[in-house]
């Protein structure tokens, strides 16, 4: 887990072919979680930003929360586990 920067919001970075993407999306979606949704296939300038999050590598999805903790591609259960949630 990395840090980026500080913001109010859940950034979620994917594509709409995604089934990782789809389920995260799904999670917070569920427990009424607000998160901005970036695709990365039209927000094509975020594509650097998913990959200077995780060393190079474009994995999907890349939330970045609030606090600037970034995940890539976690499990609901490790998602939980960052917004201190019961899963």
């Amino acid at each position: 887990m990395t840090t980026a920067e500080t913001r109010d919001t859940i950034l979620m970075y994917g594509t709409t072919w995604c089934s990782d993407c789809a389920r995260s999306k799904r999670f917070l979606d569920s427990r009424s979680i607000p998160f901005e949704w970036i695709n990365i296939e039209e927000a094509t300038e975020a594509v650097k930003i998913v990959r200077d999050l995780n060393n190079g590598m474009q994995i999907i999805p890349t939330i970045v929360l609030p606090d600037g903790k970034v995940l890539a591609e976690p499990s609901d259960g490790e998602l939980a586990r960052a917004l201190d949630l019961t899963t």
